[in-house]
């Protein structure tokens, strides 16, 4: 709760609005004392004057000292009733400091009003409060000095007066007062001193509260200007410089999340927008750079995790005749169970679905969503095999008669929202674009492979369909590897597929061999055979050109395919043709055409010969197994058997 910065700059508002207000009211509170301190100073000179008056009252009496009873009972109504009304001042006065406790009636305009009746006493203590005060140490030990010299003053001129009030002994009261008025006058300055220095000091301390206050008050303020710096003006400076940077091209620029939550927030927001920018540029760019549509689909994969949750993602393409979506191309770093070459029917709800709204649909709940669905042939339910449990669906606006989907999924349930499939809507013209381009790229190499791998066909017409079974075999057995895990590193998901496509031109080479040994229907002679030994090579060197050609337009297309003209004639153990490579120097691809072409070759018809029996052509495969086959694609041969037979019974030539 404290990250926050409306919490942080209302805290440091608040310490500061507190500071202030203890030192308002302690500056006040000093200030009222400072006042109660001039009334007290008021008493404390009030003492003096009092002690004054005993002894001039005093003096006055003993310069004329009566000496008939006529001036004696006039002076003990004057000079006698004053100075007990000056005694009784005084001891209100010394009272009220010993108890701490000043009575409002001792302050009074004329505060020796010695006609005050009690009405008026009572009026004034109705009206007023008492004050109470405080002294320090040296105060204290002065009041008691004071007090003590007082009452023994009192004491020695009360016993001057003598027992009887009615006749007291003024004379020798008057000389007491006189003989005792240095006593008096000194312990009433003194005390009066001890209360100015005590005021002198509690103005010292106003004084250094003041400072103090001033200080303090500049502290919290350069605080508060420190902290709103370094929380709001220097993040929201670093912001719009960001945004700035932004705005000339720097697309991936981040902005250091402040440690604020408000700031924080726009902060992270900011840098997820640049970042959601960053990858919309860095995709299309990366799809438009890609050679091939499995490159598109890593792309996809690296740059949308940044916009989205993705841990599958494949591309489906409509294969017209059969009325189906079929897995064309698959990227994910799980383990798969779905390969191309897969197939969801169109008439599948979510196919027809997707089709309909043309536009992206986001599944939250795989298990609950295919429940309701009947008929469910397995895709879709594959992915929940996989523990993938969202799944997001593309529509890719492809030109023509083609028609594809992107399908990405996910483990977490409910990962995918509203805002992911609203970006996906507003990206998928860009990437259908470079689907579309690569697409039509693809086709267009396709093309080109089967006329030249008819060409090459025309001019060998050894047998029908040929080209066709050596194909799907070669698919089968690139499949069934990649199934069983051999040769995991130079595998792809695609590398069947790559396979199928380019296994047709293995001999395209011989276009470049002379008719009267290509056709000569007996035994070449040496010089023949080692100009037929050429086409390998001469096919390698025609789909480099062609690579060649692709590779200025941005693609790479045929690197398989030299790989197969080149080295479907070497075998395993060095000693094929033309370069005597062995074993694994020998490519993956070039060493399953190897076997397929030779089977289909022995149990296929030739106008020199007839159709091997398959039991025969297997048990001759066995024999060159680590001769001329590599074992591995021997064993995997034996496993696809069933499939390959299946392809032997459609397309047959015997």
């Amino acid at each position: 709760m404290f990250r926050s910065l409306k919490v942080q700059i209302a805290t440091a508002l608040g310490i500061q609005f507190i500071v202030l207000a203890v030192i308002v009211s302690s500056t006040l509170y000093l200030l009222n004392l400072r006042k109660h301190d001039y009334l007290i100073l008021n008493l404390s000179g009030q003492l003096r004057v009092i002690s004054q008056l005993i002894i001039n009252h005093s003096a006055g009496y003993a310069d004329n000292a009566p000496r008939d009873y006529k001036s004696y009972y006039r002076d003990v109504a004057l000079y006698h009733n004053q100075l007990q009304m000056l005694i009784s001042r005084y001891d209100k006065i010394i009272d009220s400091f010993k108890a701490r406790k000043l009575a409002p009636e001792l302050f009074q305009n004329e505060f020796l009003s010695l006609r005050q009746t009690k009405k008026s006493v009572a009026k004034i203590s109705d009206e007023y409060d008492p004050i109470y005060c405080t002294w320090n140490k040296t105060a204290r030990n002065e009041l008691v000095k004071a007090s003590q010299s007082w009452d023994n003053f009192k004491a020695g001129l009360n016993k001057e007066l003598g027992v009887n009030l009615n006749e007291p002994r003024l004379e020798a009261a008057a000389q007491y007062v006189l003989y005792n008025e240095d006593n008096l006058i000194l312990a009433a300055t003194s005390l009066t001193a001890a209360f100015r220095n005590m005021m002198e000091l509690k103005l010292q301390q106003i004084t250094l509260l003041n400072r103090t206050s001033i200080v303090l008050s500049l502290l919290i303020a350069l605080t508060i200007f420190f902290v709103v710096y370094k929380k709001v003006f220097k993040p929201m400076s670093m912001t719009v410089d960001a945004f700035n940077r932004v705005a000339l091209g720097e697309l991936s620029h981040q902005v250091d999340v402040s440690d604020s939550k408000e700031l924080g927030q726009l902060t992270s927001s900011f840098n997820r927008l640049t970042a959601k920018i960053n990858s919309l540029f860095g995709l299309t760019n990366r799809i438009y750079q890609a050679t091939n549509l499995d490159e598109i689909i890593k792309f996809i994969y690296q740059e949308f995790n940044t916009l989205l949750p993705i841990e599958w993602v494949a591309m489906l393409r409509m294969d017209v005749e059969q009325e189906k979506m079929v897995i064309g191309h698959i990227y994910s770093k799980k383990e798969q169970i779905l390969h191309e070459g897969d197939a969801v029917l169109n008439s599948h709800p979510i196919i027809e679905r997707v089709f309909n709204e043309d536009h992206v649909i986001s599944y939250d709940d795989l298990e609950e969503d295919l429940k309701d669905i009947k008929g469910e042939d397995g895709v879709f339910s594959r992915l929940l095999q996989m523990k993938l449990h969202s799944m997001i669906v593309i529509p890719l606006r492809i030109s023509g008669k083609e028609r594809a989907l992107l399908v990405c999924a996910t483990s977490k349930k409910k990962a995918y929202y509203s805002s992911h499939k609203e970006l996906l809507n507003n990206i998928t013209v860009q990437v259908s674009s470079a689907f579309d381009r690569t697409i039509g790229m693809e086709s267009l190499v396709v093309s080109a492979v089967e006329g030249l791998a008819k060409l090459a066909e025309s001019r060998d017409p050894e047998t029908g369909d040929h080209l066709v079974r050596m194909s799907l075999y070669s698919y089968i057995l690139a499949q069934q590897l990649y199934d069983e895990g051999i040769y995991q590193g130079e595998f792809k998901s695609s590398y069947p597929r790559h396979v199928y496509h380019f296994a047709p031109m293995h001999d395209i080479g011989k276009v470049g061999i002379e008719d009267s040994i290509l056709l000569k229907p007996g035994k070449l002679t040496e010089e023949e055979w080692a100009e037929m030994k050429q086409h390998p090579v001469i096919g390698a060197d025609v789909l480099r050109r062609c690579e060649q050609q692709v590779n200025q337009a941005g693609y790479s297309m045929f690197k398989i395919g030299i790989e197969i003209a080149e080295g479907h004639h070497e075998k395993y153990d060095g000693s094929g043709y033309p370069y005597q490579r062995k074993g694994q120097e020998i490519p993956l691809s070039a060493r399953i055409v190897a076997l397929a072409d030779v089977f289909d070759a022995l149990t296929s018809r030739r106008p020199y010969k007839q159709a091997w029996p398959v039991e025969k052509a297997l048990k001759l495969i066995d024999e060159e197994s680590g001769k001329h086959f590599d074992p591995e694609v021997v064993k995997a041969f034996k496993t696809a058997l069933p499939q390959i037979m299946e392809v032997y019974e459609k397309h047959k030539h015997v």
